[in-house]
């Protein structure tokens, strides 16, 4: 039995890096400008929210229904931003984990 069948297989051979191929791109800011455009309307929510429940303790509000719906649309917003900056700081600790 000869081992002569592997033959075919051409000779590998390492690429090589020119000075063009290793340029690193500048990260994107995408991401961090939606980010604060979320925590500016998440903080613009909580202030209306305190606003009305504000008018509701002194007797001035007009409608107890729409109070009600904007302490839970600050309440839902409020857990959305929690659970990013949570992913976020998961995939944070998973890249430092990482062993280059």
């Amino acid at each position: 039995m000869t081992i002569d069948a592997l033959n075919f297989l051409p000779p590998i051979s390492m690429p090589t890096l020119t000075p063009d191929a290793v340029q690193v791109a500048a990260p994107s800011r995408q991401f961090a400008n939606w980010f604060s455009d979320q925590l500016t309307q998440v903080n613009q929510q909580l202030i209306n929210a305190d606003q009305g429940v504000q008018q509701l303790a002194a007797g001035d509000a007009s409608n107890l229904h729409q109070v009600m719906i904007n302490l839970e649309q600050a309440k839902l917003s409020m857990q959305l931003v929690m659970q990013v900056r949570n992913h976020l700081l998961d995939a944070y600790h998973e890249l430092l984990q990482m062993q280059v």
